[in-house]
């Protein structure tokens, strides 16, 4: 394959990529979020207490972690195909894309926010704080180094997912590798694919370390 039109294809599949993970990374956090926050304050003698919705709310997103991605892509293809009208191509892979997100960003978040002293919570409560403030001004902003790595982790998790849902004709460097490098026999094309992949993990992972440790109050005291 000539250097230009590897390049030209090269850009192309890149940007659908970055599409892919920018928009579900973006709408599985803002619905993983709040259920992450939800599940960690919503246990029995927590701040929302509400036991019994918590285990259904986490049954669900169990279920929906266990399911293996390749298969959760071929078994919404219906839904997917009612959201955007097709089940083909970078748009319509958003959809599974986003779905496997919010469960995935909800457990990471949990654990972000589970990990916050508690002695900080029962100051706040004394202090007269609302349920509300100890969640957006104490366990939120006390969790901020943990849940940039969480959405960091989830990044890197969904470049590799969008790289899969080349399989099935989701676009994207996923697609590039497999229709140029596997099914034609042009490894130079799949060697770039990975090198290119490797490349777009290490910054997302790089920046988010980065993130992370500004937002650690131990490290700026250090």
């Amino acid at each position: 394959m000539a250097p230009e039109m590897l390049l030209n294809l090269l850009v192309k599949a890149l940007w659908q990529t970055l599409q892919m993970v920018a928009a579900a990374g973006l709408l599985g956090t803002l619905v993983g979020l709040p259920i992450g926050v939800f599940l960690a304050t919503s246990a029995r003698g927590e701040l929302f207490a509400a036991p019994a919705v918590n285990r259904i709310v986490g049954l669900v997103v169990n279920a929906l972690r266990s399911t293996p991605f390749i298969i959760l892509v071929v078994a919404i293809i219906p839904f997917t195909r009612l959201v955007t009208g097709t089940s083909i191509g970078t748009i319509a892979a958003i959809v599974p894309l986003t779905i496997s997100t919010i469960p995935f960003v909800a457990r990471l978040i949990e654990a972000a926010i589970r990990e916050v002293d508690k002695g900080l919570i029962e100051a706040a409560r004394a202090m007269g704080a609302t349920p509300f403030q100890i969640v957006t001004k104490v366990l939120l902003a006390e969790a901020k180094p943990g849940i940039t790595l969480a959405l960091t982790l989830t990044l890197v998790s969904l470049i590799g997912y969008s790289a899969m849902v080349g399989a099935v004709g989701g676009g994207g460097l996923g697609d590039l590798g497999i229709r140029y490098g596997y099914q034609r026999f042009m490894p130079e094309v799949m060697l770039t694919v990975v090198v290119v992949l490797i490349v777009l993990v290490q910054a997302v992972q790089s920046a988010g370390d980065h993130l992370a440790r500004r937002f650690d109050k131990r490290s700026r005291r250090n």
